[in-house]
């Protein structure tokens, strides 16, 4: 009989093989009780190494590498554009709000030029060239080392930047979205300074389309309870919407 530790690290080699496993196989394969495989994939799944699924257990998946935002400009932007619209009738004219990088926040900015007294800080320089032809909007541009794939601006300067404001709202991408592993980032010097946005306003809110759910990246940003709202779109499976209303999180479906 296999001992603990490398009974767990067969089940992992077994989740990861598979993608998809039953609790009755393990036992079956591995000569122990079915309570025992299930107290293994508790600890497997509290270590982030696979999520527990009805039955069984399936392999947690991987973020895989993110193409430049100029060629993420045409993926699931239907999608992107109803977040866009949802998320900006999140904001009240005359209130403060930061715009994080990425194509759904993009979309977002292209729903507020009509609107009436707000301030927009951002980090991204597609954001600001949206904005800044329009003269009802009071733009801040952080500066920052630029990223040249994302049009973003990340690093010490952005982060000296907003020690120095405040906003009302913050509205940012991810990534990648896991109830368990929480908002994760590729990029590492991008999710130290996603770290310092989170804390920035009084409200965070999420915009991500269906593709960025049930995955993991390196860099963890923080927990997924860091975030007030989600607004993404209907194709976000609905035990995954309901494992996050659970944390008292709200979810718009655009």
């Amino acid at each position: 009989m296999l001992f603990s530790t490398e009974r767990l690290q067969q089940i992992e080699h077994i989740v990861k093989e598979r993608q998809h496993v039953r609790v009755a196989e393990l036992s079956e394969y591995l000569g122990v009780s079915e309570p025992t495989i299930r107290r293994d994939l508790q600890k497997l799944e509290a270590m982030g190494r696979l999520r527990r699924a009805h039955g069984g257990a399936v392999a947690l998946m991987q973020a895989t590498p993110e193409p430049p935002i100029i060629h993420r400009l045409t993926e699931c932007a239907e999608e992107k554009r109803r977040i866009g619209q949802v998320a900006a009738s999140l904001i009240e004219d005359g209130e403060t709000v930061f715009l994080g990088s990425g194509t759904t926040t993009l979309e977002v900015a292209r729903n507020l030029v009509e609107r009436q007294g707000l301030t927009v800080i951002t980090n991204a320089l597609n954001i600001a060239t949206e904005l800044a032809g329009h003269e009802n909007i009071t733009l801040i541009v952080t500066g920052g080392v630029v990223r040249h794939s994302e049009f973003s601006m990340i690093g010490h300067i952005v982060e000296q930047t907003l020690k120095e404001l405040r906003a009302d709202k913050v509205i940012m991408s991810m990534r990648a979205v896991s109830v368990k592993e929480g908002l994760t980032n590729a990029n590492l010097l991008e999710t130290m300074t996603d770290r310092v946005v989170m804390q920035f306003a009084h409200e965070v809110i999420l915009v991500a389309d269906h593709t960025k759910f049930g995955k993991a990246a390196t860099g963890i940003v923080a927990p997924i309870t860091a975030i007030h709202k989600i607004v993404t779109d209907d194709q976000v499976s609905a035990d995954t919407v309901r494992q996050i209303q659970k944390l008292g999180i709200e979810v718009i479906q655009a």
